[in-house]
């Protein structure tokens, strides 16, 4: 008497055997409802969604344009027509910092998309599947670039591509008649990228190779190889699906100092540049002006209190979501 199994073919031996790849749609549901007890995690969710809700709305949520001036109403404070108030240049400050977070949210996206997730996952499952010289060659490169100080090597980088991107983009700019490409900021984005390119891929892959150390030998993995499945279903359908929840969690620890990163370098004028708002350059505009910002502080602390406290919601938000997903995705944390 013979039984059928579910998931195979009765009588023949070459179909594909089961993997538990994609998470059952339940799985989601339980984490979910864990995360939700998180209340903390929860309320900084929300606090996340709002600031990157607001800067995506920049455009329609802006009370002025960002580069208008008033040199009649400089410095003055927070009223029913500048709700922050106004910077010595008479620009509105909550206006700046909107489109300052939809500069932040628009590096942050692009540099996690093209380095950690497509660079830092390809090249973890590379290396991890693949082992042998091919995991050495990425491991060495990763190795050496880590070493130098991260911000060193960000600020290197910025200040070196930057004239010669600028240029490219002026050029363009001549040949083809279109204009805007400098001014509207997208050089500057490029630039933060690519910046931050070399040191957003490496952890994510360091993660995502040790995780497929261990799930290349499974069972599975094996039983399809042995029926000649393709070494790139096996990466993608097979592997990746199992290595998403520590993804997730490394996404969202470096979503924080990604961050910060382009703060950074907009604060020493490496990254996004005027009129182009960005948190960094609020910053950067207040604190540079030496002795000055003292006496800013203590009569307008809103042109500097503004940038700063958004930036220290998003990381502190981020750490604390964070932590959370560790715990609910991580079975050695429960």
């Amino acid at each position: 008497m013979t039984t059928s199994t579910s998931g195979t073919d009765s009588g023949t031996g070459d179909s594909e055997p089961t993997a538990p790849s994609l998470p059952h749609r339940g799985h989601w549901r339980n984490v979910w409802a864990r995360f939700r007890k998180r209340k903390l995690a929860v309320v900084s969710l929300t606090i996340v969604a709002i600031i990157y809700l607001l800067g995506i709305l920049a455009p329609v949520i802006q009370t002025h344009d960002y580069q208008e001036t008033n040199l009649f109403k400089t410095q003055h404070g927070p009223d029913s027509e500048n709700w922050l108030g106004t910077d010595r240049l008479g620009r509105d400050i909550y206006t700046r910092v909107v489109w300052g977070i939809q500069t932040t949210v628009i590096i942050t996206i692009t540099t996690f998309i093209t380095g950690s997730l497509f660079l830092g996952v390809t090249m973890g499952l590379v290396a991890g599947y693949f082992r042998g010289k091919i995991d050495a060659v990425i491991s060495r490169i990763g190795e050496v670039i880590s070493a130098f100080p991260d911000i060193l090597l960000i600020i290197l980088l910025a200040a070196t591509l930057r004239p010669r991107i600028v240029e490219i983009a002026r050029n363009i700019e001549d040949s083809t008649g279109i204009s805007g490409l400098v001014s509207s900021g997208i050089v500057d984005y490029l630039v933060i990228g690519i910046a931050l390119l070399p040191l957003s891929w490496f952890g994510m892959m360091r993660l995502v190779r040790g995780q497929v150390l261990a799930l290349r030998e499974a069972e599975y993995v094996e039983a399809a190889r042995a029926m000649g499945t393709s070494t790139p279903r096996i990466l993608f359908r097979h592997i990746l699906p199992n290595v998403v929840s520590p993804v997730i969690v490394a996404v969202s620890f470096g979503i924080g100092s990604i961050a910060l990163s382009e703060v950074i370098l907009s604060f020493f004028g490496l990254g996004v540049q005027p009129p182009r708002p960005s948190l960094g350059v609020m910053i950067g505009e207040v604190t540079a002006r030496g002795n000055t910002s003292v006496s800013v502080l203590r009569d307008h602390p809103e042109q500097l209190l503004a940038p700063i406290a958004v930036v220290w919601l998003m990381i502190f938000c981020w750490n604390i979501i964070g932590d959370a997903l560790n715990d609910v995705l991580n079975p050695r944390a429960r």
